[in-house]
């Protein structure tokens, strides 16, 4: 059983924050917050919600407000936000805007402004800062994109993602580690931590004892805790279907993927496949080619040796021709032909009856 309000609450928030008894929490939470601040905050009070624009059923019962005023007119809103909502950041600047305009006096007015604050108490983590885990602390102001030094600090946001924040007891160093422990772990201790000894810590922790509550102050706690059990389902349900979702997505994805990847497999496997069979085809070209390189080179051969035995045939006949025509020339000249009447027999030229004539004689 709890042995400690959940500040998570409505109750709880407004119980530890939001009362004129417990003023001296809220202030020693600011002071440690804003400590840039010029001067140190004595005194707060705390202004009607109604100067804030109105809440809509389902951001009350994510959003908790406090809207308070320092002794120097400064404009301080306190926001505990449980669930993560869609432009919440737009929201949040969209609200710092109204106790900017309710300073706007009439008549004649030199436009001076008072410094606003906006201070986010974050049970969520910003979507695109999810993976910053050492980040959980934001100061945001205007500042020149170049020089990054601050063009305007009298508009100052300051968010802290509670889930980000892992210090354990024995590593609390300073106040701002303490506060940022108990937001956190509050509800769920079950006696004050010796490293909180600190006067303002006694006091946050005795108020916030659910057995010290008053009994119309604890079935107001008993109904704001039902109303953040009741969110937490609805966030918890939806954390699961989107989980879900995710999950199915995510397998519909790899499905996709797998039938992909055997698609472009069946496809490679077709390529493959294709070029397998090209390469069989050149491979009988090339090996018709061959065969018909070597058949042509065959015939080739065949032919020249046909050639060549014709040609030795013809030169065989031709010498034999010559040798019975000079037979003939030998014959005649022996028979006293005159060298003209065997030229036109024969053919011959003079010179070469001549030749023939002085040639010695064959002895065989």
């Amino acid at each position: 059983m709890a042995t400690y309000i959940n500040p998570f609450t409505d109750f709880g928030f407004k119980k530890i924050f939001g009362s004129e008894a417990n003023k001296d929490l809220l202030i020693n939470f600011l002071q440690i917050l804003l400590q840039n601040h010029e001067g140190k905050i004595t005194t707060l009070r705390y202004l009607k919600n109604d100067q804030l624009p109105y809440y809509s059923k389902s951001d009350r019962a994510a959003v908790y407000d406090i809207f308070c005023e320092t002794d120097h007119g400064e404009k301080i809103i306190v926001e505990l936000q449980k669930a993560k909502q869609d432009f919440f950041k737009d929201r949040s600047v969209f609200y710092s805007t109204f106790p900017i305009r309710k300073q706007a006096k009439r008549g004649t007015w030199n436009f001076h402004l008072n410094a606003v604050y906006t201070i986010g108490i974050l049970d969520f983590v910003f979507e695109e800062d999810k993976n910053d885990l050492e980040k959980f602390l934001y100061h945001v102001q205007l500042s020149d994109t170049e020089t990054h030094k601050v063009f305007y600090d009298k508009l100052t946001f300051i968010y802290l993602e509670l889930p980000k924040f892992k210090k354990q007891e024995s590593e609390l160093e300073t106040l701002f580690d303490k506060w940022m422990y108990v937001l956190k772990n509050l509800a769920k201790l079950q006696r004050r931590p010796p490293a909180l000894q600190e006067r303002i810590f006694k006091k946050l922790f005795k108020i916030a004892e659910i057995e010290a509550l008053a009994p119309s102050e604890r079935d107001a706690y008993d109904e704001s805790l039902k109303r953040y059990w009741d969110l937490q389902n609805v966030i918890d349900s939806a954390a699961r279907r989107a989980r879900e979702h995710t999950a199915k997505e995510k397998d519909t994805i790899i499905r996709e993927k797998e039938e992909a990847i055997k698609e472009k497999e069946a496809v490679i496997k077709g390529q493959e496949e294709a070029i397998k069979e090209k390469e069989e085809t050149i491979k009988g070209q090339e090996e018709a080619i061959k065969k018909k390189e070597q058949l042509l080179k065959k015939k080739k051969a065949e032919k020249e040796k046909l050639i060549r035995a014709q040609e030795a045939e013809k030169e065989k006949l031709i010498r034999a021709q010559e040798a019975e025509k000079e037979a003939i020339v030998k014959n005649l000249l022996q028979k006293g032909a005159l060298p003209n009447f065997i030229a036109e027999v024969t053919g011959f030229d003079l010179r070469r009856i001549k030749q023939i004539k002085s040639a010695p004689a064959d002895k065989s």
